[in-house]
């Protein structure tokens, strides 16, 4: 059973989302301020964070720049108002994997959050019959490990910024379109995939690039998509 962790300071907000999720058999743990969602996360095994990005002493995105300082790998949704574009980009480039706009549809979220639980059991199974190894230049992904190198230097990435990088750099030289990019990674139809995508891809370079302005592996191909280039 997984445990998910629900925290906004809209209580009815909470209890809905509880009554939609342990339908499905989710275990929920309940939070209404940042503070006490990081509360939870420390002390109890948490397979995957809702978060609100408008709550009283801490927001949904420094809850998520906290854990990700601390280099944890642990899904995060956020909750959004329509009016937060700026925030939802916001709360990505920080390391959040998703975002659902509030009033959300309950299958809608139900999809999501099975989609983030499957990228992130993937990314923890990590037992394996035979090493596989994908790598370009001094960029180096072993999927038996779920471990990135750089020039020998280990890069922490979160799940989606993993699979979306193991995705290019196993298939090198080939250029994927957003759609089939948003498709493969999110396993979901590809509608307003493109905000999604460039922001992964953008803190992806943050990660791997001396440069991230002059890529040297993940590189655009303008009006197309994007591609790791072979080394």
């Amino acid at each position: 059973m997984y445990t998910i962790l629900v925290c906004d300071d809209d209580k009815e907000i909470v209890d809905a989302i509880q009554i939609y999720l342990s339908a499905e058999g989710y275990s929920i743990i309940k939070a209404y301020n940042g503070k006490e969602a990081l509360d939870v996360i420390e002390s109890t095994e948490i397979h995957l964070a809702l978060l609100d990005i408008m709550m009283p002493e801490m927001d949904g995105i420094r809850v998520t720049m906290k854990l990700r300082e601390n280099n944890s790998t642990l899904p995060i949704i956020l909750l959004t108002a329509k009016s937060e574009d700026s925030d939802k980009v916001l709360g990505l480039n920080v390391g959040a994997d998703d975002y659902i706009t509030k009033p959300f549809n309950p299958l809608e979220l139900i999809a999501r959050v099975k989609s983030a639980l499957r990228r992130y059991t993937k990314l923890g199974s990590i037992v394996s019959e035979e090493q596989n190894i994908y790598s370009s230049g001094g960029l180096v992904v072993n999927d038996d490990r779920k471990e990135v190198y750089v020039d020998g230097e280990l890069i922490k990435l979160t799940p989606i910024e993993y699979n979306l990088l193991k995705l290019l750099v196993k298939n090198k030289g080939r250029v994927y379109s957003i759609n089939e990019i948003y498709e493969l990674i999110w396993n979901e139809p590809s509608y307003g995939a493109d905000n999604i995508v460039a922001v992964h891809i953008r803190h992806i370079r943050e990660k791997i690039e001396i440069n991230p302005k002059e890529p040297k592996y993940l590189k655009v191909a303008w009006g197309i998509g994007y591609k790791v280039e072979k080394y």
